[in-house]
């Protein structure tokens, strides 16, 4: 862990040298110690605002995870989201010069030694060392709620980076508690972690470091909003944010009357209201000031993946901005799901028909997809840049929790619990906000949950959300009849198979005192590809 450990230093250090206020320096400029830390929150809790700001800039950060490597596919958590919509079954791509998920399609990304495994491993634990920076800095027992509010974002930040990790590093909570996971790094080991080391935790532990983060959160952030603390804007974690977490974690525990609970105060907090039907039957989701989102990555034209033209989540996922996206082909959806949405659905709009056009677009977007020849069932789901088709200036806002998706939890979670009417939720979601002539059939709690599963693939699409179903469902990566257009990316995986764990980087393997190669995950091999059918 040392020298993973050491340069995460030195990147949050640079990070934190360019923002205004560093929680490093007195206003004097003198450097701070560790101990003294404490005590400067203490004494002014906003010192902790620089580390908060830093947690939240952290998730966008350009070509920080693998330094001097120039890799137009590190772009901080949005890269991830694209690795692990590529890897499933319903964000499809031709493989070409273009196209920087190629080993994602292909499952060449869980080398242990190559730049997808790199990436994925120090992004987050970057974000994680930054949380602990936050935590490590502010007294638990605080009363102050300037202080509580700080430290409940770095919390919640927290738990949420090692509840992308578990899903990513494991399979499911309930079937794989007593299975290794990944090392547990927190405010209190981080001292000793670069010199010591730090084993692999069981998915049990880590799920409980995960939900003590979260309560504590929810506890903080409650305490902290009555006493008047707002977040800035919604980069920032606030109260309804915190269980929207709690609710995604309590669903992948399966602790379904929690998770039911815990969506609909993140419904009721956040005063959100889903995009109309209206609002959607244009190209969208690409400001968080939209009244849906509870949550997002908020970027700014100045900031470097923008200036870089083309390193940015809108390059490689934007059908209608300028990019890698335009070259590649840019993403279709699985055929089979598009097929499965009636006409009746506003979301049929969302994706390229078998002629190529889209009820959704204008003339000047039709045109723009005409010009690049975009493949049926392309997207054409995410705007421009302030709606300007083919911008090069990519500074979209990212969507991380839409209040969407809280109502899907809430229907899976009621109908699974027997709690609530999940069957009546999902249906009046649908029908009211997507597809007035929507009636779900499903009859049982299991279909209930596969009929949510297929709108969660729907509304859900390309939003980096689509893998951890796939693991706390335990679904197979059946991707014949998709529509995939390079045949060797046709696979049919089963659930559980050992490639679909990523593995513990080899240069961590190496600088981790605690961790031997038999401590990873299996090396499996490539999956191989298997014939297509209609």
């Amino acid at each position: 862990m040392k020298t993973l450990n050491k340069y995460i230093l030195v990147v949050v250090s640079a990070l934190m040298l360019n923002s205004c206020v560093d929680m490093d320096t007195f206003p004097e400029g003198d450097i701070i110690t560790s101990d003294q830390k404490g005590d400067v929150v203490a004494n002014d809790p906003s010192k902790a605002e620089a580390g908060v700001t830093a947690i939240f800039a952290q998730f966008s950060s350009y070509m920080t995870a693998i330094p001097a490597s120039s890799r137009h596919n590190d772009f901080g958590y949005p890269a991830i989201m694209l690795f692990t919509e590529s890897n499933g079954i319903d964000y499809l791509s031709s493989d070409n010069g273009y196209n920087w998920t190629g080993n994602s399609l292909d499952f060449s990304d869980r080398n242990f030694a190559g730049n997808e495994s790199k990436i994925v491993w120090n992004t987050l634990y970057q974000m994680i060392y930054v949380t602990n920076n936050v935590i490590g800095s502010i007294d638990p027992a605080t009363e102050d709620p300037t202080a509580q509010f700080y430290l409940g974002q770095a919390l919640a930040a927290r738990a949420f980076d090692y509840w992308v990790l578990a899903q990513l590093y494991q399979f499911n909570y309930t079937d794989h508690k007593s299975a290794l996971c990944v090392p547990l790094i927190t405010e209190e080991n981080a001292q000793t972690a670069p010199v010591d080391g730090v084993k692999r935790s069981t998915v049990e532990e880590v799920y409980t470091q995960i939900t003590s983060d979260i309560n504590q959160a929810v506890e903080l952030l409650t305490n902290a909003e009555q006493a008047g603390k707002k977040r800035r804007d919604k980069r920032y974690i606030n109260l309804s944010v915190a269980y929207g977490l709690r609710a995604r974690i309590n669903l992948t525990m399966e602790k379904w009357a929690e998770a039911a609970s815990d969506a609909k105060q993140a419904i009721s907090l956040s005063g959100a209201t889903p995009y109309s039907i209206s609002q959607v039957s244009v190209p969208t989701m690409s400001d968080s000031n939209d009244a849906s989102w509870l949550w997002g990555i908020i970027i700014a034209e100045t900031d470097r993946v923008v200036t870089s033209g083309i390193v940015n989540w809108p390059s490689h996922n934007g059908s209608l901005s300028y990019g890698y996206a335009n070259f590649s082909g840019s993403h279709q959806i699985n055929k089979k799901l598009w097929n499965s949405i009636p006409e009746s659905d506003v979301r049929k709009g969302w994706w390229l028909d078998t002629d190529t056009l889209s009820k959704n677009l204008d003339e000047d977007y039709q045109a723009f997809v005409e010009e690049n020849g975009y493949a049926p069932y392309t997207h054409v789901k995410f705007a421009p840049y302030n709606n300007e088709v083919g911008t090069s200036t990519n500074a979209n806002d990212i969507p991380l929790m839409r209040v969407e998706e809280m109502y899907l939890i809430q229907a899976e979670a009621e109908a699974m619990s027997g709690t609530g009417n999940g069957k009546t939720t999902l249906e009046n979601f649908v029908k009211t906000y997507r597809d007035p002539e929507y009636v779900c059939t499903a009859s049982s709690p299991a279909e209930i949950q596969e009929e949510v599963h297929r709108q969660r693939r729907i509304e859900l699409w390309g939003e980096g959300l689509a893998w951890f179903d796939i693991m706390r469902l335990k679904k197979s990566i059946d991707r014949r009849g998709a529509g995939y257009p390079d045949a060797t990316m046709v696979f049919n995986i089963p659930a559980k198979s050992d490639i679909m764990l990523w593995r513990v980087p080899e240069i961590e393997i190496n600088a981790n005192p605690l961790l031997s190669p038999s401590d990873n995950n299996p090396s499996a091999p490539f999956p191989t590809p298997v014939a297509d059918i209609d």
